[in-house]
């Protein structure tokens, strides 16, 4: 899958051939590690390109894209999982995705290093993200799962976008 694989193309795949217990993920790469968002979420995949700073933000949200019109947040998920900063190149891309927070929608990009693949997960599969105690927060990841003997780590998008970055943009 590539950066300008049409959203239609990808929500298409959504419900051919699962059952009412299996969910889909897009899955995208960071740092070597696949994670996942529900398809269900995702709006647009384009590929990177410049983005309006905004003063006062935590380094982690790069700007802000205007997209037909609608002004959208952009997050560094490498930035804001505190991984190694890397030169954006050719793969990497913005996942626009729609958060729900409070009962109100909004719409957020996140900067990711590839997108992978969609992966149907059954629920089955999902498995509670381990207990660190208070030393590591996993709020954000609704489970793990594995798929074609990886490790899948699912995010649950609106906690993970809400809970510190909504706050942070005021």
């Amino acid at each position: 899958m590539n950066a300008t694989q049409s959203i239609d193309t990808i929500h298409e795949m959504v419900g051919m051939g699962i059952d009412a217990d299996t969910d889909q993920y897009l899955t995208f790469i960071l740092s070597d590690e696949e994670y996942g968002v529900d398809i269900l979420r995702v709006q647009e995949i384009k590929g990177w390109d410049s983005v309006t700073p905004i003063p006062n933000t935590p380094d982690y949200i790069k700007g802000v894209i205007n997209l037909r019109g609608t002004i959208i947040p952009i997050v560094d998920l490498r930035l804001k999982f505190r991984l190694d900063s890397v030169s954006y190149s050719p793969l990497t891309v913005v996942i626009v995705l729609k958060i729900i927070s409070d009962g109100n929608e909004r719409v957020m990009g996140i900067v990711v290093d590839a997108v992978s693949d969609v992966y149907n997960v059954p629920e089955t599969e999902m498995k509670p993200p381990p207990d660190f105690g208070n030393v590591v927060n996993v709020d954000y990841v609704r489970g793990l799962a594995t798929v074609d003997e990886k490790m899948i780590i699912v995010l649950d998008i609106d906690h993970l976008l809400t809970s510190s970055v909504l706050k942070s943009l005021g």
